[in-house]
């Protein structure tokens, strides 16, 4: 019998591809240990993701929706157990890390990729880009054995009106490809900066930080100008110039620099801390991406979480916009032969936690 996906659903998923306020910025950090961590953030402005964990033990069948709601797409099966953050589905894992030390995600990509068509007679080995993350997850242990599959199958929207997205992918030895599928083709770029948001493609960003070979930590010294002498206001004054802005390309830009300057930490968990204090200058506020009097009001900020994952050590970290601290998974511990299949919410009360501090 063919299952269909509820018409919730797809109300949900079309804003979830919409146009304004969903992005995503990732970073890379190695430790002094060779603690490989990968971070990201997820925005959209427009409403609650409804974000849950999912633990994916190994052997879990899932299928994958096709394009009008059917799920009658590829069959597949978890050879490795997994943890994963979804957004407004379970089935829809966003970022996740599994037990032999591989990450995927997903990261929005408007206006400059293109799936294939959906051919009915290619269902078998048709996945919906939204699952493709759980595919890549629960199948391999290596990059380069992600890329050689993912050219033998189809990948499909599942809503012809949605946008595209494209991913990273990266494995315990640090090696990481951002795929793009243009013209329905995919497109496989080493990241070897270990930077990415969103549109225009990878390439294009990575030329673009040409255009600010000028920057520099610290701050610039003073000079004489004319009759007068020119000196800086204060520190880091040597990134005047570094965009402000929450567009992609500005966010490729400052995470570069950002990552590139932090000092290495010693350790992969101090590496995690670190990913944390550098995402949180992300964070998107409502009310920066509407035209003013049409921000929405029911969500406290279009950054609806933070995660960091730890390869080496296979933990996972995240917080979120109604609770600012950390929680982590720590896949050494979950036996994936025997766990069951869960999916929960990534905040059970949707309330940032405040300690009173009681002063005697």
């Amino acid at each position: 019998m063919k299952k269909w996906i509820s018409l919730w659903a797809i109300i949900a998923i079309v804003p979830f591809y919409a146009s304004h306020s969903n992005a995503c910025t990732g970073i890379t950090l190695t430790a002094k240990d060779n603690s490989k961590i990968l971070a990201r953030t997820i925005e959209w402005g427009g409403s609650d993701l409804n974000s849950q964990y999912v633990i994916v033990p190994r052997g879990y069948e899932q299928q994958s929706y096709v394009p009008g709601g059917a799920v009658n797409g590829m069959r597949f099966t978890a050879r490795y157990g997994y943890v994963g953050l979804a957004v407004e589905q379970k089935e829809f894992v966003a970022e996740g890390l599994n037990e032999v030390g591989l990450s995927a995600g997903l990261f929005y990509f408007p206006g400059y990729g293109q799936y294939e068509n959906y051919n009915p007679s290619l269902k078998e080995s048709t996945i919906a880009d939204l699952q493709l993350v759980s595919w890549i997850l629960g199948n391999f242990s290596t990059v380069d054995d992600a890329v050689k599959a993912i050219q033998d199958i189809h990948v499909v929207s599942i809503d012809p009106r949605g946008s595209t997205v494209h991913w990273r992918i990266a494995d315990e030895t640090g090696k990481q490809v951002v795929l793009e599928i243009v013209n329905g083709k995919p497109n496989f770029y080493e990241n070897k900066l270990g930077v990415l948001t969103n549109s225009p493609g990878f390439e294009w960003q990575i030329t673009n930080l040409n255009n600010y070979v000028n920057l520099y930590p610290g701050a610039a010294t003073s000079k004489p100008f004319g009759a007068i002498k020119l000196a800086p206001f204060g520190a880091g004054s040597g990134f005047l110039g570094i965009p402000g802005d929450v567009t992609p390309p500005s966010r490729f830009v400052r995470a570069a620099f950002y990552q590139t300057t932090a000092p290495q930490q010693d350790t992969g968990i101090e590496a995690v801390i670190q990913s944390f204090h550098i995402l949180n200058n992300f964070d998107i506020p409502i009310g920066i991406e509407f035209s003013t009097g049409e921000t929405p009001t029911d969500i406290p900020s279009a950054t609806q979480w933070t995660s960091s994952a730890d390869l080496t050590h296979r933990t996972i970290y995240f917080h979120t916009m109604y609770n600012s601290n950390i929680r982590c998974f720590d896949l050494k511990t979950i036996d994936f032969q025997r766990v069951k299949y869960q999916a929960k919410p990534l905040d059970p009360v949707k309330q940032q936690p405040i300690e009173i501090i009681q002063v005697q």
